[in-house]
């Protein structure tokens, strides 16, 4: 699976997360937040300080029982004007609790896929970073920029969890949707090295499953590795300006239509 080296990854949570603050305080608490529906700007910050915080702890703790994960989350400060201290320290504690020394350690993995529990953790406080500043641009109307790298691990990190043993436990209707008989599908990045922009989904009658590659599919989504991220996600349409689609795309359309994660 594509990915970044762990100080890149550290480096990234705190940037992307310092980014989302600003646009927070640039739109207002108030502000809805149009590609998170019924969200607020305060409900995106309280989720990602929240969420920083509450990785943080199952990491710091190293907790590998799921019945022990945290069950108090962390206060969002009533003035506005703290948010940005506030997000400040859950990325750096976040960032800190996933040291060398954590990357390997036994901790809980909610994918059960092959990652050790810290590297599973640190590529999604990565998505939240980045997807949820994103949203805070947006709703701010600042741009928000992603780097190509950064956006194919987050991509190879989206499909790992649409594919994950754990994904009909956590999202059954989704599970149940993008499973087939066949059909594939073909996400390709315009700006990464061949063996880091492109991936194949084959859907299956026991589930979906994904691998790099650039073998010939039903339908073929091509873009920039932003554009990709942003349309997996939900936050841009496959008629994105920046994005071609040849072959099916009702295929396509059906597959994000049920592939949503939990938050935003």
């Amino acid at each position: 699976m594509t990915e970044l080296n762990a100080d890149h990854t550290r480096r990234a949570i705190v940037e992307h997360t310092r980014h989302l603050a600003e646009s927070a305080a640039a739109a207002g608490p108030d502000v809805a937040v149009p590609t998170a529906p019924k969200w607020t700007i305060a409900d995106l910050v309280e989720h990602v300080g929240q969420t920083q915080h509450w990785v943080a702890e199952i990491i710091e703790r190293r907790i590998t029982d799921p019945t022990q994960l945290p069950t108090e989350l962390a206060v969002l400060p009533t003035d506005p004007r703290e948010w940005q201290a506030w997000l400040s320290a859950s990325a750096q504690r976040v960032a800190s609790a996933c040291s060398d020394d954590a990357l390997d350690a036994p901790v809980f993995n909610a994918a059960g896929d092959e990652r050790s529990g810290t590297r599973f953790w640190m590529a999604s406080m990565l998505n939240e970073a980045v997807v949820h500043g994103f949203d805070a641009a947006n709703a701010a109307g600042r741009p928000a920029d992603i780097d190509a790298d950064v956006a194919a691990v987050l991509i190879s990190n989206h499909l790992a969890m649409l594919t994950s043993p754990t994904w009909e436990m956590q999202r059954p209707e989704s599970a149940q949707a993008i499973r087939g008989t066949g059909q594939t599908l073909r996400w390709l990045a315009t700006d990464t090295a061949d063996d880091t922009g492109a991936w194949f989904v084959e859907r299956r009658p026991d589930g979906a499953t994904r691998r790099p590659g650039t073998q010939q599919a039903d339908v073929t989504i091509t873009g920039p590795a932003r554009s990709l991220l942003l349309t997996l996600t939900r936050r841009l349409p496959l008629t994105d300006r920046e994005i071609s689609v040849a072959g099916d795309t009702d295929l396509a359309q059906h597959w994000l239509d049920n592939t949503a994660h939990a938050s935003g």
